[in-house]
């Protein structure tokens, strides 16, 4: 990864003067590669990093390990991109192991999710088996760490 796309990444929101800066180049240059980044679809959309433990209607999120059978014809690839059409699924990837897929999921409470997994995805063509495990807290999400912690702070031994 060139180093105008790893400063976007940290930080989607710098302006071009001071990646120009950064990067010895000119604001146009800058604004340009961005561009160009953009439609050969490199760039694919600017998210911003949220801290959902901090959220009063935190949505409850969920990994979802899902095992797939192999179409003759294109592998995963339908599979996959039929599950991922879902609203509630907000990433996929295919992956190696023992399970084929590994999904993120939210809703709005655990039934949701657990209705999702149950009624929607376990039902599908293809899908031979699931493994939901569902996360409790955020340490990190994107290279962002959510908690900072004092580094003097000692870990409690005994209740």
């Amino acid at each position: 990864m060139d180093e105008l796309l790893k400063l976007i990444k940290n930080n989607a929101k710098e302006s071009p003067e001071n990646l120009a800066k950064l990067l010895g180049i000119n604001p146009g240059e800058v604004s340009a590669r961005i561009a160009e980044y953009e439609k050969a679809g490199i760039i694919q959309g600017y998210q911003t990093v949220i801290n959902e433990d901090k959220l009063d209607d935190a949505p409850v999120t969920a990994v979802i390990e899902v095992r797939l059978t192999a179409e003759r014809e294109g592998g995963f690839n339908r599979i996959a991109e039929r599950i991922s059409r879902f609203p509630e699924v907000r990433s996929a990837f295919l992956m190696s192991g023992g399970y084929d897929l590994l999904l993120f999921v939210s809703g709005k409470t655990l039934n949701e999710v657990a209705s999702f997994v149950s009624e929607k995805l376990s039902p599908l063509g293809g899908v031979v088996g699931t493994a939901t495990h569902f996360m409790l807290k955020t340490y990190k999400r994107n290279d962002v760490l959510m908690q900072i912690s004092d580094e003097n702070e000692r870990p409690q031994i005994s209740p």
